[in-house]
């Protein structure tokens, strides 16, 4: 059983501890969310970002919380985005919310992602920048989720989304200070460097 099978609750707690540091990031990547179109979620978790964004379909290797995202109205999938269940040119949105860093091959889940997608679809990536103040508060932190995390910087995504042939690269940053030092919902930046989460996306063009 991995650690989100058997902490999903700790997980899901987290969106209502650090509850305007949540909104801040869906409000982030509301900036680059379609308001229509057929959407997928890879590491869907408990629906906290599917739900609310209105991506219908989620794939997640995590039962238990596949329960919760059901319950959330979110269309489940037990799975991994290393292999896809799903028709080529199926989307015209993925989106990968913090669970790029706990994936095997990181690589091989963006190549699926590429497959998936429509032409002039979006892949949207949301991230803890390794290189921001807060990524480097995770790292050392070692909390029992990230403590076997992968983390990413910025450039190093943008420079894999870039080698896969997405174009039209787009960056929006929140979370300017610690989750529970932020009073207020924030109000999401263009580019990175002060913000902690960052989402990144890009459009598949052939």
């Amino acid at each position: 059983m991995n650690v989100f099978d058997s902490h999903y609750e700790k997980y899901d707690f987290w969106y209502d501890k650090y509850r305007l540091a949540y909104l801040s990031e869906l409000k982030a990547l509301r900036e680059v969310i379609p308001k229509s179109g057929k959407g997928l979620e890879i590491g869907v978790g408990t629906g906290r970002f599917a739900s609310p964004l209105g991506i219908t379909l989620g794939i997640d290797p995590s039962l238990e919380m596949l329960k919760i995202a059901k319950s959330r109205g979110v269309n489940t999938r037990w799975g991994a985005g290393e292999s896809l269940p799903f028709w080529s040119e199926t989307f015209d949105y993925v989106a990968i919310i913090i669970s790029l860093c706990f994936v095997g091959n990181p690589s091989k889940v963006l190549q699926e992602s590429l497959r998936v997608l429509k032409k002039n679809g979006l892949i949207i990536l949301g991230i803890i920048d390794k290189n921001s103040f807060l990524g480097k508060v995770y790292q050392k932190k070692g909390s029992i989720f990230y403590k076997e995390a992968n983390f990413f910087s910025v450039k190093e995504l943008t420079d894999l989304l870039i080698s896969f042939g997405f174009k039209q690269i787009k960056h929006y940053q929140t979370l300017f200070k610690l989750p529970g030092q932020i009073k207020e919902i924030q109000e999401p930046q263009k580019g990175f460097g002060k913000g902690g989460f960052v989402v990144i996306s890009g459009m598949k063009v052939c």
